[in-house]
């Protein structure tokens, strides 16, 4: 399993919760890793150490540990976990952020268990390289008709100054950075939906957002071939980034 953290002012970013859901995601698996102060102590020690210039994205990652011979089940004898920790000056792209992405439609071809933040990314890979070759940014899925989530992202749509987004379930990763903009609409004001929304209603709703920790609030103004709003950004989406800026900004 594995989190991916990022830092701002220096300072990582919702750290407990980043460490929370990698305990849940640990705990799923049946991995036995509890040392989660020698891991912060780590990442710290990296940050220095790699003379980040600006602001890092920290990549954790635990497995069970290696032992023979190999099986489909969990090794019978107590293995030593395997530790991969990288801190790296963080990628961003602000042009997306500001302008707007687009995005493709695609099938969800992931297993039933995507709320464990695991490393069994080849289905998201594959539909994350169709959007690239479609010169989009993101690929968002959908499951018997219902969205669930991006390749690699949690999504949100707008209508009426309400702000939607798909319920927590095994069906998708509960976002940190998820989590902060539903409390951003709290604070803004703005209710709240979890529900998923309809492959086929998409065109009632009037904005669309997607949200990591990489990526923050990234606007959608296209998908497939639908250009939302001739491409212009929506006022609720620009309410929440101004309000994610300033909560950072003060981190």
């Amino acid at each position: 399993v594995y989190e991916s953290i990022r830092t701002y002012n220096k300072k990582l970013f919702r750290l407990n919760d980043h460490l929370d859901r990698l305990k849940r995601s640990l705990a799923e698996i049946k991995i036995d890793y509890n040392d989660f102060d020698s891991l912060q102590e780590i990442i710290y020690e990296l940050i220095e150490k790699n003379k980040i210039k600006d602001e890092a994205l920290i990549y954790v990652q635990i497995t069970r540990g290696s032992a023979f011979p190999r099986s489909h089940r969990f090794p019978q004898q107590k293995t030593k976990s395997t530790i991969y920790i990288s801190a790296i000056d963080l990628p961003f792209n602000k042009g997306n952020i500001i302008n707007g992405i687009k995005v493709i439609l695609h099938e969800d071809l992931r297993w039933l268990r995507c709320d464990i933040k695991s490393t069994l990314l080849l289905p998201a890979v594959l539909v994350n390289q169709k959007a690239k070759e479609a010169e989009a940014e993101e690929a968002i899925l959908h499951r018997n008709g219902l969205i669930t989530e991006g390749s690699h992202t949690n999504f949100f749509a707008v209508r009426k100054n309400t702000v939607f987004t798909a319920p927590r379930s095994n069906l998708i990763l509960e976002g940190i950075t998820r989590r902060v903009v539903l409390e951003l609409c709290n604070k803004l004001k703005i209710k709240v939906n979890e529900e998923h929304l309809r492959k086929d209603e998409l065109k009632k709703y009037s904005e669309f957002f997607i949200t990591s920790t990489t990526k923050e609030i990234t606007p959608v103004i296209q998908i497939d071939n639908w250009k939302i709003n001739g491409r212009m950004l929506g006022s609720v989406t620009k309410n929440i980034q101004v309000a994610f800026k300033e909560l950072t900004k003060t981190y």
